[in-house]
């Protein structure tokens, strides 16, 4: 099968994800540190494509200024306000910047945040969706193949956490824990695993007994070869389609959580906190808010492409 007999909206899917993803892990290497604060008196809330002049200084903060001129014995810097005169011995760097998405409050890059941020997100999400695979895959093997009491407690609980709203059940554990990124992405993983287990175990119930699981059974295969080698690769194509599915709506929560002060900790940005350190300048600082909203809904439209692509590769008649 090659790249153009593929479904188009799996090839729109994998290229939107593709390029985002290589955008998110190569990116940071080049845009610089998102947490770097240039005097926000002189840089913050800078409109996308300003070019200023970042004058690092030997104590370690950094301005920054319209123009830079040397005067005898030091810097003349203008910019906003009245003209600063730096002495020479106080300049450690000087460069010319382009802020092409503009800076945030605090005079910090946009671009090199959104990168970050995207990074952060990403992990979180392609991080939380592993665990969820993973326990509902054993969850739902487990209990379709050995049924009885052990079905019966594993889909009770899962009834039980499904019948909980998702965001809310996740603001609880987050307001009573307030988890590290380690322990975000282990909430988030542990309380969406539900779905992916029912699918198994509907998938193994109507496969456990067609004949070519009674011929392994027959010839003496242990139920874990019977589970792992004939039945498991045969979920495989509806566990990829709900895994599409599902990476949005993790990047999603996560973005939720981080709006809302339960998510990712500054002053590591994320997707979801750079929105929510928007909203007091919503009026003046347009992107600050777009940027980022546009990510998480890139994610999202891409993660729903490759679902419906995957859905219309496993057709028959696409066979």
């Amino acid at each position: 099968m090659t790249w153009a007999s593929l479904p188009a909206r799996l090839r729109h899917g994998l290229t939107v994800l593709g390029v985002l993803t290589t955008v998110c892990v190569v990116g940071p290497w080049m845009a610089g540190d998102p947490t770097a604060i240039v005097e926000p008196a002189q840089a913050s809330l800078l409109p996308p494509g300003s070019t200023r002049w970042v004058v690092e200084l030997r104590d370690g903060s950094r301005t920054a200024a319209r123009d830079v001129q040397r005067q005898e014995g030091g810097w003349l810097l203008t910019g906003r306000g009245e003209p600063r005169l730096f002495a020479a011995g106080e300049v450690v760097a000087l460069r010319r910047t382009t802020f092409w998405l503009g800076t945030d409050t605090l005079g910090r890059d946009v671009l090199a945040r959104l990168l970050w941020g995207g990074r952060v997100s990403l992990l979180v999400g392609l991080t939380a969706l592993a665990v969820a695979m993973l326990l509902g895959t054993s969850a739902g093997l487990l209990a379709g193949w050995r049924g009885g009491l052990v079905d019966g407690v594993l889909m009770r609980l899962a009834d039980a956490l499904l019948a909980f709203p998702a965001l809310f059940l996740l603001l609880l554990v987050a307001a009573i824990f307030r988890p590290s990124l380690s322990a975000l992405v282990l909430m988030l993983g542990g309380l969406s695993w539900m779905g992916v287990a029912r699918l198994v175990r509907g998938q193994l119930l109507s496969l456990k007994e067609r004949e070519f699981i009674l011929a392994a059974r027959g010839i003496g295969a242990s139920p874990l070869r019977i589970a792992l080698v004939h039945l498991l690769p045969n979920t495989l194509t509806p566990l990829s389609q709900d895994a599409a599915l599902r990476l949005g709506d993790l990047i999603l929560a996560e973005a939720s959580l981080s709006f809302l002060g339960f998510g990712v900790a500054p002053p590591l940005p994320s997707w979801g906190g750079m929105v929510a350190e928007a909203g007091e300048v919503l009026g003046t600082a347009w992107w600050l808010i777009l940027l980022p909203g546009l990510a998480v809904a890139t994610v999202v439209i891409g993660a729903a492409l490759l679902a419906d692509g995957l859905a219309e590769l496993a057709r028959p008649e696409s066979a």
